[in-house]
């Protein structure tokens, strides 16, 4: 079904003019909303690209950059989303102003005129998460509940990028995970899944899709993958916590940040990133991809581990 038509009421003009549907995509300069901005000018799709730097917007057809925004400042991004019927919106860096910022985006979405929004949150989202930025995601999907825009939730997985990232110098990976499986996730089938969303118009509309990888796997069985293609040994080695906080102290992280290292390798521990979901397939008509896949089609990936 295609985005509800009806168009926006242009708030920079102050004219009643009804305005053809327009998607505002952030992130369009990174791996998720630039593929997501790709997808949709395939699709013929008028859509917005916002950033805080438009020379590192992609130019695509049907694409035209927005003036500069920083999710941290609302009447910047509010006059950025002006003429914009939804919104795709990328979560903001880790920072310890994550959620108030992404309160920014939401409230200035609602100030100018936006109809939709469909945000990348992650799975297992909740007040109580294990992961404390699974906690920030819920905080702005409630947000975003009471805003009364029309919504939708993609709760990705961890990226399979992040698995050889895991690695350290010596070759192993160390983390409080235990036995606990992950759903690791690609990021080209969020952004492909998403972008079907976004087409789907209010087909999609109050609903929250978990977006995962086809299997869920140990850090163990990680490690053994990433050894068949490295040619190295790559081993897994479970901590507790104290243990993990000690092994990361020479990061000299902020406390937030420490927490949010730490309890990733919990939640695993947990279950919270064990679920499998058919979202993937669903949304985009193909497969979702497997670490070992992954792996075949970016070798940059592991190319540093190779003895």
């Amino acid at each position: 079904m295609a985005e509800r038509p009806g168009g926006a009421r242009s708030r920079e003009s102050g004219e009643d003019v009804v305005m053809a549907p327009v998607i505002a995509v952030t992130g369009a300069s990174g791996q998720i909303g630039g593929r997501v901005a790709r997808r949709l000018a395939e699709a013929g799709a008028a859509q917005r690209l916002v950033g805080r730097d438009p020379s590192r917007l992609p130019e695509l057809t049907g694409a035209t950059p927005a003036p500069p925004a920083t999710y941290a400042d609302g009447e910047a991004m509010r006059r950025a989303l002006d003429g914009a019927t939804a919104l795709f919106l990328v979560s903001a860096r880790e920072s310890a102003d994550r959620v108030r910022e992404h309160i920014s985006v939401v409230d200035a979405a609602v100030a100018a005129g936006v109809h939709r929004v469909v945000y990348v949150s992650f799975l297992s989202a909740a007040p109580d998460a294990t992961f404390t930025f699974a906690r920030d995601h819920w905080h702005t999907e409630q947000h975003i509940r009471d805003s009364g825009l029309r919504h939708t939730f993609l709760r990705d997985s961890l990226y399979l990028a992040g698995l050889p990232a895991m690695v350290g110098p010596d070759g192993i990976i160390r983390g409080p995970a235990g036995d606990g499986r992950v759903s690791a996730v690609a990021h080209a089938d969020i952004a492909d899944a998403a972008a079907a969303v976004l087409l789907g118009g209010d087909a999609h509309d109050d609903l929250t899709y978990d977006l995962t990888g086809p299997e869920a796997i140990t850090l163990t069985e990680a490690a053994a993958v990433l050894t068949r293609f490295t040619g190295r040994p790559i081993g897994y080695v479970p901590e507790t916590r104290d243990e993990a906080y000690a092994s990361r102290a020479r990061y000299d992280a902020p406390a937030w940040e420490m927490a949010g290292w730490v309890t990733s390798y919990e939640a695993i521990a947990t279950g919270e990133m064990s679920k499998v979901s058919n979202a993937v397939p669903m949304l985009t008509g193909r497969p979702a991809q497997n670490l070992a896949g992954w792996l075949t089609t970016h070798p940059q990936s592991w190319s540093h581990l190779k003895p």
